[in-house]
């Protein structure tokens, strides 16, 4: 499922137009986004949890190369399935 699939269901299901799905898509999208960009934490109870964490610096390879090379430390965003989430996916 992509994009343009998800804001249809939303829209079938909600009863309401594309436009409108499309909007409220947007809007979580952003807000979580903005939210991690803060540092702080999205939990929707039964789908999961959006949470930032911070990735040392450390030594890579170049897989084309084989030469080292440095990967600089940075934040990442990260997702951990709720129960309910994990019970539909078994």
């Amino acid at each position: 499922m992509n994009k343009g699939d998800l804001i249809k269901k939303i829209a079938s299901d909600a009863k309401i137009t594309k436009g409108q799905a499309s909007s409220a898509l947007e809007s979580v999208t952003n807000t979580i986004g903005g939210s991690l960009k803060k540092g702080e934490r999205v939990t929707l109870i039964g789908f999961g949890t959006f949470s930032v964490v911070k990735r040392a610096a450390r030594k890579g390879r170049n897989p084309q190369t084989g030469k080292p090379l440095n990967i600089s430390a940075r934040k990442v965003a990260k997702f951990k399935a709720g129960a309910a989430l994990q019970k539909k996916v078994k």
